[in-house]
């Protein structure tokens, strides 16, 4: 089984990262970006045989791969948005 995490800053906090993008871009010549926020991507895959349920990866989530104060995350179960 594959599960897919998304964990991105939350509209309102400041993406540093994604600013220092943004300028690179446009320093570049990319002058159409207004905005860009970064975000990670975490891919889980269980042992043969073993399935976790969307509760589980919502706990992992908030558990640890997400500061649920400043990041929101979404996750996907074979194509599947949760």
């Amino acid at each position: 089984m594959k599960a897919k995490v998304f964990v991105t800053l939350k509209k309102g906090i400041a993406d540093p990262q994604g600013f220092a993008v943004r300028n690179a871009l446009d320093s570049m010549g990319f002058f159409g970006v207004k905005e860009v926020r970064i975000g990670k991507l975490i891919e889980l895959e269980t042992r043969d045989g073993i399935e976790i349920t969307a509760e589980t990866v919502e706990e992992m989530c908030r558990s640890l791969f997400a500061n649920t104060i400043m990041e929101d995350f979404s996750f996907q179960f074979q194509g599947e948005e949760k």
